[in-house]
């Protein structure tokens, strides 16, 4: 007699099991755990698990376990029309679960592990940058579920290409993200065309009590699962601050990547144009580097990853919009090349290292400007990050005062100007 599988005693059918087996899933993490069997039920869900633990499959396994359910249901009991043609409110009732992502990467990266978890469900993928008419035949054709990113699900629902009416599930992947003040118009938009029937479930890393106070208005009674500390990170990632003045960081990170042989290094900066910059000096270094950001089109933006991944590019120089959505495996090292300003990124950029149980290094390089954004991750985690000053990058402050001089009378300037123009004008009045 075969013993049962640890994902089956959670109400997982056998060949679902069999499958994460092939695909070697041995055991639960304690967010899969928690959360499979709650929505299996049927209820509402706010979870909160660190990055790298396991959230696909926490909500991908249950809904695939229940649209099967559904389906078998459906064959049993109800009989094909006698003109064997469905009715176009069967085929625009096709999409059962939908999944919303924040990026472009994440709606792929869920889109894959779906796919690898079930081969009888149709799945499809809707996002920017990339061919509407394809993702048109693929969504007219069927979906059971559909992965999508705000904008481009709004898209297909102003053409008419599908409608959320009898869409039973709804997960927002990186809920606290979702609901950002810039994706909350379309998120409501989105929300206006489904039934309030439906099951919700909000899975993210971080949730600030804004975020918070939101989501108990969207869910229904919801069970709140919360893995680890809130807004923590994971104890498999070693944190170091080094401090450094601002016009030495390039060179105090090709110092990095060279001296200590990094061969993969995802490294996040704050804006589209410094990416660029910094990937043609790293490459003028001699490293091999590309970056990603999103003024890069999908094409360009999947073969910087895909290189990256296969090694071919060792330092990966990337904004916020890769936070959200690089699933590397064993990715050793993230470098902040500058410190986020919202102190929740900090924790979606580490994130991408120490996954599922390995261990990872996240260094941060800040230089004396960029204390009060150190202030608020610490802060947020409630903990002091350890700090080093390397031999020879050590922050000199003074070279910082001619530029907050300059500044500071550039601005009495400004101030100046502004007065006499208001005497002058109040002179032509008179």
């Amino acid at each position: 007699m075969s013993l049962q599988s640890p994902f089956q005693s959670l109400g997982l059918s056998s060949s679902i099991c069999q499958t994460l087996s092939q695909l070697g899933f041995e055991m639960p993490t304690d967010i899969q755990l928690q959360a499979i069997p709650q929505i299996l039920e049927g209820k509402d869900i706010l979870a909160s698990a660190q990055t790298g633990t396991g959230k696909t499959a926490a909500f991908g396994l249950p809904i695939i376990q229940r649209l099967l359910d559904a389906q078998a249901y459906e064959v049993e009991t109800i009989s094909a029309p006698e003109n064997n043609q469905p009715s176009k409110q069967t085929q625009a009732a096709a999409v059962k679960a939908l999944v919303l992502t924040p990026t472009r990467e994440l709606a792929q990266q869920v889109f894959d592990n779906l796919q690898s978890y079930n081969q009888k469900l149709k799945i499809v993928v809707v996002y920017g940058g990339t061919s509407m008419s394809v993702q048109t035949k693929h969504v007219k054709a069927g979906a059971d579920i559909v992965v999508a990113t705000p904008g481009r699900l709004l898209d297909h629902l102003f053409v008419g290409n599908l409608h959320l009416k009898h869409t039973e599930m709804l997960v927002l992947d990186e809920a606290d993200r979702m609901m950002d003040m810039g994706f909350m118009p379309d998120l409501q938009r989105i929300l206006r065309r489904m039934s309030p029937e439906k099951q919700t479930l909000f899975f993210s890393a971080t949730f600030t009590k804004r975020i918070r106070e939101v989501a108990y208005k969207l869910l229904n009674d919801p069970v709140e699962i919360q893995i680890a500390p809130e807004n923590s990170t994971a104890d498999t990632v070693e944190q170091m601050v080094y401090p450094v003045n601002k016009s030495r960081k390039r060179e105090l990170l090709s110092y990095l990547i060279g001296s200590r042989n990094w061969q993969q290094v995802l490294v996040f900066a704050k804006t589209k144009q410094t990416s660029d910059a910094l990937a043609k000096e790293l490459i003028l270094d001699g490293i091999q580097a590309a970056s990603i950001n999103g003024d890069k089109s999908q094409g360009a933006r999947q073969k910087a990853l895909d290189d990256f991944k296969a090694g071919k590019v060792r330092a990966l120089i990337a904004t916020d919009v890769a936070a959200r959505g690089l699933d590397i495996q064993q990715l050793p090292h993230v470098v902040n090349y500058e410190l986020p300003f919202k102190a929740e990124d900090y924790v979606h950029r580490i994130g991408r290292t120490g996954r599922a149980g390995e261990k990872g290094q996240a260094i941060s390089l800040m230089c004396p400007q960029e204390q009060y954004l150190l202030e608020a991750i610490e802060n947020l985690l409630d903990k002091r990050l350890p700090q080093e000053w390397l031999a020879g990058y050590e922050p000199i402050f003074e070279e910082e005062e001619p530029q907050m001089k300059r500044r500071s009378r550039s601005s009495e300037k400004r101030k100046m100007k502004a007065k006499l123009n208001i005497h002058k004008n109040r002179g032509k009045r008179r």
